[in-house]
């Protein structure tokens, strides 16, 4: 039986939007002298090699070229004629030696089109001019007073930025009130302002391994907007009154005040929680609470949140959260002196839980307010065929995996985890890993959208956390849409002004906060890539467990367990004898046979997925790459 295809011939008529910067980091690779141009390479291999003008380079580039083999150059390409196997583009400028951090992150960043320049001085013109700034009266009275309240903040040791504070207090025999505040950006950046624009254009702040590139001024997310100790802020809050066991009683969402009496890290209130604190290891107590009162709020806010998180699993939820590369850095030289996969303790999860629980309360007040207007973010389902690929793969490893829906997903981790933590905990861990990896692959971005852009209500619904509404409320001075949200939620208020932006408009700047969210977020994975080269470089070479990912013809894929890294390893670069891939069984499960030389016998090995090997990690001279090879087996598979 034969299925003919008619193919049908289309021509490109209009660009609607730019899908890439133009903007590419490369090396001089060739010149014509007689043609008077130069030929950059750059280092993306999806972009093409770009024609620009010999009058761009160096001067002294023609007559040294060698000098600057090792320089970084960014391009902008301008056009590609059609006839022509090169764009032409446009010299920009050189970023400095390749291989050294900050000419390199300098490179990403223009690359991904983030704005790391000063904020423009009519930006600055819009923040407030007489300081140390006060909060007028008249703006005290409109506001809930919540300064007497035990609030306080728990964070990552260095943020500077505080966007959320708790309070906790017992009203009644089982009853608690919770309170989470949310510094109020939306007063300072007005609607239409120029900060306003720069704040909309940025989106997001980019959060690198060395340092913060802020979406707003530092006179705002340092100072006037950050929940600093013992400082008046101005606040949105939800306040909720709960039961021990998690149930709502009530719920008040409005604009407030507070005063924070403490900043705590995730260590100071995880010492809390397991009872191990120490008053005189503690940050200052403020507002005349004790260490003792803050120690007893943190844990009563833990137990709450147990709750709050068993009855959400109980209704199906999925979390998958992928290794993440945190790093030590010298004081004095800003190199990596170490680096670890970040763990998640109860103090993180405590914070998650209240801050989804807001997130969820907003979402609902400004649909509500706004059918056709809301600003909310929406987790679509997997694709059906990766997720077929993927229970195919699964089940050829022995693994049950069922992806019709995000709780039987987590159902199917869970009940692997366990039988794999009793039969095999060596393992486990890695094998966790990899399936957490594994199913992330198959999953959508989740994404910003107004609710008038949809016809059909079901499309709202965020996946993973199995809820039909959710936005992004509690992180406003690092993301824009969460203060699009704040001035939504305060004209559903009535406290506010009134929101003027139309259902197109908002739908445009939440396809912009995508694009921005997905830049930040390849420059962020970017940033840490580079420095665990670096890393690799200075304290290599570095023996550790891994696993095997994937296993291809030529190559093979695996993770590190320490520092969580994904690593692709070619047989050709390895010191063996020889290799052989084959499909296995019914099931066709890829294999790779590695025989390795051994004196006058030899070493086979076999690598599947889930196949525990030794690797050793080892730096490039001259460059910010690292390889990786594994150790061949002890010679109990020695053959004569």
């Amino acid at each position: 039986m034969f299925t003919y295809f008619s193919m049908i011939h289309m021509q490109v008529v209009f660009i609607v939007e730019k899908g890439h910067s133009r903007a590419c980091a490369g090396h001089l690779k060739a010149f014509d002298r007689e043609k008077s141009v130069a030929l950059i390479s750059p280092r993306d291999n999806k972009v093409p090699r770009v024609i620009v003008p010999l009058a761009d380079c160096p001067h002294d580039y023609c007559r040294t070229p060698k000098k600057y083999e090792t320089t970084l150059f960014i391009c902008r390409i301008q056009q590609w004629a059609a006839d022509s196997p090169f764009p032409l583009g446009t010299l920009m400028r050189s970023m400095g030696e390749a291989g050294e951090i900050e000419p390199e992150t300098e490179c990403f960043l223009i690359e991904n089109e983030v704005d790391f320049g000063d904020f423009p001085p009519e930006a600055l013109d819009c923040l407030p001019k007489d300081l140390p700034w006060n909060i007028p009266k008249e703006e005290v009275a409109k506001r809930k007073d919540f300064r007497k309240e035990c609030v306080f903040s728990i964070d990552p040791s260095t943020a500077k930025d505080l966007d959320d504070a708790l309070h906790v207090r017992k009203v009644d025999e089982d009853v608690y009130e919770v309170g989470v505040h949310i510094a109020d950006v939306s007063y300072f950046v007005q609607a239409g302002s120029a900060l306003d624009e720069v704040a909309s254009q940025r989106a997001t702040s980019v959060y690198l391994v060395q340092k913060v590139i802020p979406m707003l001024p530092g006179l705002l997310c340092e100072e006037l907007c950050s929940l600093n100790p013992n400082e008046e802020r101005l606040t949105l809050s939800v306040v909720w009154r709960l039961t021990s066991s998690g149930e709502y009683v009530s719920e008040w969402i409005g604009r407030s005040i507070i005063c924070s009496c403490a900043k705590l890290s995730y260590d100071d209130a995880q010492q809390m929680i397991d009872h191990e604190w120490k008053e005189e290891n503690l940050p200052p107590i403020s507002g005349g609470f004790s260490a003792s009162h803050v120690a007893e709020a943190v844990t009563t806010l833990n137990k709450l949140a147990k709750a709050l998180r068993a009855h959400r699993v109980a209704k199906g939820t999925l979390r998958l959260d992928q290794p993440k590369v945190v790093f030590s850095l010298n004081k004095e030289t800003g190199m990596p002196s170490g680096c670890s996969v970040y763990r998640q303790r109860e103090s993180n999860s405590l914070i998650e839980e209240f801050m989804l629980l807001a997130n969820m309360a907003v979402a609902h007040r400004i649909y509500g307010a706004f059918p056709k207007l809301a600003l909310l973010r929406r987790h679509p389902s997997p694709k059906e065929k990766p997720a077929d690929q993927l229970v195919s793969k699964c089940a050829s490893l022995g693994i049950h995996l069922d992806t019709s829906s995000a709780a039987a997903i987590q159902a199917s981790l869970n009940c692997y985890i366990q039988y794999r933590g009793s039969d095999n905990p060596d393992n486990c861990t890695l094998e966790k890993m990899i399936l957490v990896v594994l199913c992330s692959k198959i999953m959508e971005l989740a994404q910003y959208f107004c609710t008038g852009s949809l016809e059909e209500e079901r499309k709202f619904v965020h996946y993973a956390l199995n809820v039909p509404l959710y936005t992004h409320f509690t992180s406003p001075i690092r993301r824009y849409a969460d203060i699009i949200v704040h001035r939504q939620l305060a004209h559903a208020l009535g406290e506010g002004p009134h929101f003027t932006r139309t259902a197109d408009e908002v739908e445009r700047q939440a396809e912009h906060c995508n694009k921005k969210k997905k830049a930040a977020k390849i420059v962020q994975e970017l940033s840490s890539q580079l420095f665990f080269s670096v890393f690799v470089r200075e304290c290599g070479p570095i023996h550790q467990k891994g696993m095997v990912m994937q296993v291809l013809d030529k190559a093979f894929d695996i993770l590190v367990q320490e520092f969580g890294v994904i690593k692709r390893i070619y047989c050709e670069k390895l010191a063996l004898k020889s290799y052989n891939y084959t499909l296995k069984g019914c099931k066709k499960i890829p294999y790779l046979m590695l025989v390795w030389s051994k004196g006058n016998g030899e070493i086979k090995q076999e690598l599947t997925v889930l196949t525990p090997v030794d690797v050793v990690l080892f730096g490039r001279a001259k460059s910010l790459q690292f390889d990786a090879k594994i150790l061949h087996p002890h010679p109990c598979t020695e053959t004569m």
